[in-house]
């Protein structure tokens, strides 16, 4: 089953008849596109409008891909029957960087993947469950010494699960302790 271009382009120019002056940026969800990732995340965030082109099965007709979408958008190499879950995982990566959306937005910049590699482990309480304690320099109330775990357990987590990812420098107490205010978590 190949999607037929008709609808697909009366879908998208009255979407576009809507708001002539603003125009969405039109995307096909698809295995060939690029590579969907934390940084295209926080590029979409910045458009005002986004329309969303979902395949089935085989996809689109090639002439929707040619002539009528901006880019093409892949969220991993693996198939899929459609392009909805895709397009939902679009969504709640862009959607969460609009103001507002999460509670805290400075909390964001303190994700994995946005300026470094892996967030660092999180706890919660109790201090204590089936005999699993929590780290005790999170219990210690110094922020400094916080800080500092939390970029060295970040660096060690990126460097043992995702070496692609890693930032190929040593968190020390010093360089971490230094750069902890900018990044409060």
């Amino acid at each position: 089953m190949v999607l037929k271009p008709e609808p697909l382009f009366r879908a998208i120019d009255a979407l576009e008849q809507e708001d002539p002056d603003s125009p969405p940026y039109k995307i096909l969800l698809d295995p060939a596109g690029r590579r969907f990732d934390q940084a295209m995340a926080r590029d979409l965030a910045k458009r005002p409008h986004i329309a969303l082109i979902c395949g089935r099965y085989e996809g689109v007709d090639d002439r929707v891909r040619q002539h009528l979408v901006d880019d093409e958008v892949s969220i991993g190499d693996y198939v899929l029957t459609g392009g909805e879950v895709p397009a939902m995982v679009l969504i709640e990566a862009v959607t969460r960087l609009l103001p507002g959306v999460v509670g805290q937005q400075e909390s964001i910049a303190n994700d994995s993947f946005q300026e470094r590699g892996l967030d660092h482990p999180h706890f919660t309480r109790p201090a204590e469950f089936r005999g699993w304690r929590v780290p005790e320099v999170l219990l210690s109330g110094n922020h400094a010494r916080i800080a500092a775990w939390r970029s060295a357990q970040a660096a060690e987590r990126t460097d043992q699960r995702r070496p692609d990812l890693s930032i190929k420098k040593t968190a020390t107490s010093a360089n971490v302790i230094e750069g902890s205010e900018a990044r409060r978590r």
